[in-house]
């Protein structure tokens, strides 16, 4: 069984068991949290799409973790104006544990 789970303004596919790391999300590290934005539901041959989010589908995550996403560097550079800029940061990401997707 697998979904296709909205957070924030990204889609995830996940699965019972996993680990997935997601955009930052306000919660303390070993709270479970609700996610009720399921956009798709698959079970064996059944697939459940939702208009735009499936009714009555849940799914439950633990947060394992807050912690900072690999550095991403922004360069830009133009010719003859002796410009450089060199910019780089790091995204705040949580860690999810899904633990059950509910119909």
């Amino acid at each position: 069984m697998y979904a296709i789970v909205q957070i924030g303004s990204s889609q995830y596919k996940v699965a019972e068991g996993e680990t997935i790391g997601v955009g930052k999300v306000n919660a303390e590290v070993g709270k479970t949290i609700s996610l009720d934005k399921v956009l798709l539901l698959a079970d064996g041959n059944t697939v459940t799409v939702g208009q735009p989010f499936v009714t009555g589908a849940k799914i439950s995550a633990k947060v394992v973790e807050q912690a900072l996403g690999e550095k991403v560097v922004a360069f830009k550079f133009r010719k003859r104006k002796d410009s450089i800029q060199k910019i780089g940061y790091r995204k705040k990401v949580t860690a999810l544990n899904i633990l059950k997707i509910a119909a």
